[in-house]
């Protein structure tokens, strides 16, 4: 069943105490698909996403000719048990040049690009495409580097759709790759640069650091350092920030006893976890800054503006700070958020339209946002078909009332039972109102589930 294309969130009269379970991480779910489909033998990823992005790339796998097998998750609806069977790093031959294999990738940037460099090394032509948004998003480095090591990419813009013949291992082969305008470039061609021979020097603003590298690497390692038969995929931080932010909200200050927990990813009193893979496992340090009154310059001794950047300190969940600040103690300055703006949507943009219509102060200069505290109101959400930008205002929703959410199937992507979570009572949920926007009528469980 779909969701309407408007709905309304009913803001909650009082915090909720609840323990909340996300589904797996995107990130890491779509990294170990390619890893598993490049090992030797049976891989079993254990609570696996099962979204509009993971499930594209089960099916890009399955169309090139790998085993993949897709079981239930008993513990969270929106997982999955997935077996891939590898083939020691064979990648299955593709088409013709007159009729080169087909992979539709959808608006998926880690399944374009990750496919991308993993049929290179194949054998026979590829051709990726995907929907209008993915065309326009960049891919130019990527394709560069790949040419760099010998294959042959056509493409007329260094955009999708491309056609790519695969040359298979390509041993010694050297290639430079910037990852100024995506790290998935960098993480595309790490991934199948043992199988491939490759050697991958990776440059560009904050190369060394860059979190979602890392986050490659880590995973990478523990499927180099072990024969991996069963891989257990962690929850996904950035779903985890939605439901941090809510308990945020509804208790207006920050305090050690978190009354919304989200299990097993990070407890909103812990500020240091241990073992950190997702850099939005770092979410947590919203609310020191959100209420940080006295920041003041240590020469000046003026007040100094909080930042908090895309690069540094937090990755997709940037976007639920950034719509949580007009019930900050203080403005709040976002930066280094270039990338947003080549990502579902233009969301720089789109965060300072919706959140202006709502009320709110917010000025762009170049690539960074500052916002302040306003007095919010209601108003009619356009989501871009951007599942962040759904998630994010609904979580405003919680508070603000008249809050509307157009077309909130796009949570589909990521996190399809969302509205479910947001909805179910305490303390499996939030035990929030939903209703359908035209109708004024209440939107049961089975109504919120995007499938």
């Amino acid at each position: 069943m779909s969701l309407p294309d408007l709905i309304e969130i009913v803001p909650l009269d009082k915090p909720v105490r609840a323990e909340i379970t996300v589904p797996g991480s995107k990130s890491i779910t779509n990294r170990a698909l390619i890893l598993a489909a490049l090992a030797d033998g049976e891989v079993m990823l254990e609570g696996a996403l099962w979204s509009e992005d993971t499930q594209i790339m089960v099916e890009c796998l399955q169309e090139l000719g790998f085993m993949v097998n897709v079981g239930p998750d008993p513990k969270e609806t929106c997982n999955r048990t997935i077996t891939v069977y590898g083939d020691g790093g064979r990648v299955p031959p593709g088409g013709t040049e007159s009729q080169p294999m087909e992979l539709f990738v959808g608006n998926a940037g880690t399944a374009a690009r990750f496919l991308a460099a993993f049929v290179c090394l194949g054998k026979g032509v590829y051709r990726l495409h995907g929907v209008p948004r993915m065309h326009e998003r960049p891919q130019a480095a990527l394709f560069k580097a790949l040419r760099e090591l010998g294959y042959r990419v056509e493409s007329s813009n260094d955009k999708l759709p491309v056609v790519i013949h695969g040359g298979g291992p390509k041993p010694g082969a050297k290639c430079q790759v910037s990852i100024e305008e995506s790290s998935q470039f960098a993480s595309a061609l790490l991934l199948c640069a043992k199988q491939g021979g490759w050697e991958v020097k990776v440059v560009g603003e904050n190369a060394e650091e860059s979190p979602y590298v890392w986050l490659t690497e880590n995973v990478q390692s523990a499927f180099n350092q072990f024969k991996v038969s069963s891989y257990p995929i962690e929850p996904d931080a950035s779903s985890a920030s939605y439901f941090q932010a809510a308990s945020w909200l509804l208790t207006a200050v920050f305090t050690d006893t978190a009354d919304i927990n989200v299990r097993d990813v990070i407890r909103i009193k812990s500020k240091y976890p241990v073992g950190l893979v997702q850099m939005d496992k770092m979410f947590s340090n919203f609310f020191r800054w959100a209420n940080h009154i006295g920041w003041y310059d240590g020469k000046t001794k003026q007040p100094k503006i909080a930042e908090i950047s895309r690069l540094k300190d937090l990755g997709d969940s940037i976007m639920t700070a950034i719509v949580m600040i007009p019930f900050a103690a203080r403005e709040i300055k976002f930066t280094d958020l270039g990338r947003l703006r080549v990502q579902e949507t233009e969301r720089v943009e789109a965060l300072r339209t919706e959140l202006t219509k709502c009320g709110a102060k917010v000025v762009e200069e170049g690539d960074t946002l500052t916002v302040f505290p306003s007095k919010l109101h209601g108003a009619e959400i356009e989501t871009y078909h951007d599942h962040r930008m759904a998630m994010c205002f609904a979580v405003l929703g919680l508070k603000v009332p008249g809050i509307r959410i157009r077309n909130p199937a796009c949570v589909k992507k990521t996190f399809p039972n969302f509205f479910q979570k947001l909805a179910a009572l305490p303390p499996h949920g939030l035990g929030a109102t939903i209703l359908n926007a035209k109708t004024r009528q209440k939107l049961e469980k089975d109504e919120l589930f995007e499938d």
